[in-house]
């Protein structure tokens, strides 16, 4: 029974391990091929929510980046235009707003609880508006909205590292020790702070806000930690295991074969994340 305990909690944190970099790319992919608008249009649909009010301060629209990391021009959360506004305490943008949005056809108009009033969000047109309270001021945001593949994307990447996970420290749970136990460890130690700082910053705006620059910001750091795992096992794992059973050489071999790749698959991955965020030629 305590072997089966083992071995499902050892499935079970590879699923979480591996689910979590599955997520982060299957945002990635089904975040790409958003249209930003441009400023006059982000003037425009500004100009049409909240009629007569006079921004104090609004810029254009610029390509962002998360975790120090530069967005492509058609990475979702790229593209964003922000007007601030004066409200006062008696919220009356925030009803403006309301009856704009309602009367132009917006979409999916949802409450947003602020700090001295509660904002909305609607989405037309392959946008999303937003009208958020802070305590910085009153905020309109207009930027690209989720594409429909987002969330199948999301949820298919999930769902396919949670399994890719599951499987690998399920067979390794099957192997003898100390093979479970190094592997595992390995594997955990290498993927714990991307799968850490990717749960930190996950939340409600998961379909909103891209997760997945967390692993190439945090590449810089990953790749030499897996490097350094790299010759831990590759080191301690055959000498531990001839010494305890001379007979387990062919999964000596494959276990450290294992090791060797996945680090250097892990880190082909997050370069070519790393080069597809990078901003479009011609952007700013």
């Amino acid at each position: 029974m305590s072997h089966r305990l083992r071995r499902g909690a050892l499935m079970l944190l590879g699923a979480v391990l591996l689910g979590t970099v599955g997520l982060s790319l299957g945002t990635w992919y089904g975040g790409r091929g958003v249209t930003p608008p441009n400023d006059d249009q982000a003037q425009s649909v500004a100009a049409q929510l909240l009629p007569g009010a006079v921004p104090g301060d609004s810029g254009q629209v610029v390509h962002g980046y998360r975790w120090g990391v530069h967005l492509a021009a058609d990475d979702l959360g790229s593209g964003r235009a922000s007007f601030w506004y004066d409200d006062g305490d008696d919220c009356g943008l925030s009803e403006q707003f309301r009856r704009s949005a309602g009367t132009q056809g917006w979409q999916g108009l949802r409450r947003v609880p602020g700090y001295l009033c509660d904002g909305w969000r609607a989405e037309r047109d392959g946008l999303t508006v937003a009208l958020e309270y802070s305590a910085s001021g009153t905020e309109l945001t207009i930027a690209p909205a989720a594409p429909g593949k987002l969330l199948p994307s999301t949820v298919g990447g999930t769902l396919a590292g949670a399994a890719a996970g599951a499987a690998l420290f399920g067979w390794v749970a099957r192997r003898r020790r100390p093979v479970p136990l190094l592997v595992c460890t390995l594997v955990t130690v290498g993927l714990l702070p991307g799968v850490a700082l990717t749960w930190t910053v996950l939340g409600p705006g998961i379909v909103a806000e891209p997760v997945w620059p967390v692993w190439p910001a945090l590449a810089p750091l990953l790749v030499p930690l897996w490097l350094v795992l790299l010759l831990v096992g590759v080191y301690a794992f055959p000498k531990r295991e001839t010494e305890t059973d001379p007979s387990s050489r062919v999964t000596v071999v494959v276990v450290s074969v294992a090791c060797a790749l996945a680090p250097v698959v892990m880190a082909a991955a997050l370069l070519f994340m790393f080069v597809g965020a990078q901003p479009a030629q011609g952007w700013p």
